[in-house]
């Protein structure tokens, strides 16, 4: 920051970025001029797609042909979505991570259980504002996805 700028925010000197929120800027902006992060992200995308179409096939079957609630149907076809995504992700998104596989599958399964909790308690909400139990499970994968993606990139797949 030049010195101009921080005088006119009411600085006497230039701001050095040592804080927390500085250094996580700093780390953000270098994350996001990454090729390979970008990459990354178009994978986990593509393997989540597939995911999310498998999670609602799933939580569409259970709803409609097995009469399961829509919660446990919801836990169920989260459960295989899961392990579908975690076997690509593993083998294609961050192939270059790969760790120890029951160390990345425990720590990617945390994640999943914080996503699930998630996920649930954002379709519970949905559907009490009427949106429907297989477009609020829609829209709540969506919203979910972030902090997947942030989650098993910066922990489960961590190098």
């Amino acid at each position: 920051m030049s010195r101009e700028r921080a005088i006119s925010f009411g600085y006497a000197r230039a701001v050095a970025r040592s804080t927390s929120a500085g250094i996580a800027a700093t780390r953000a902006g270098r994350a996001l001029r990454s090729p390979q992060n970008w990459l990354e992200l178009l994978k986990f995308s593509v393997v989540g797609a597939g995911g999310y179409a498998l999670n609602l096939g799933v939580y569409v079957a259970l709803l409609k042909g097995a009469d399961l609630h829509y919660l446990p149907a919801a836990a169920c076809s989260f459960v295989v979505a899961v392990t579908n995504n975690y076997v690509w992700n593993r083998h294609w998104t961050f192939r270059d991570r790969r760790g120890h596989v029951y160390y990345q599958g425990m720590r990617f399964f945390v994640v999943s259980l914080v996503a699930l909790g998630l996920n649930l308690t954002l379709l519970r909400g949905l559907v009490a504002l009427g949106a429907g139990k297989i477009v609020g499970q829609a829209i709540a994968i969506v919203l979910v996805m972030p902090f997947s993606f942030s989650a098993n990139k910066l922990w489960s797949f961590r190098k």
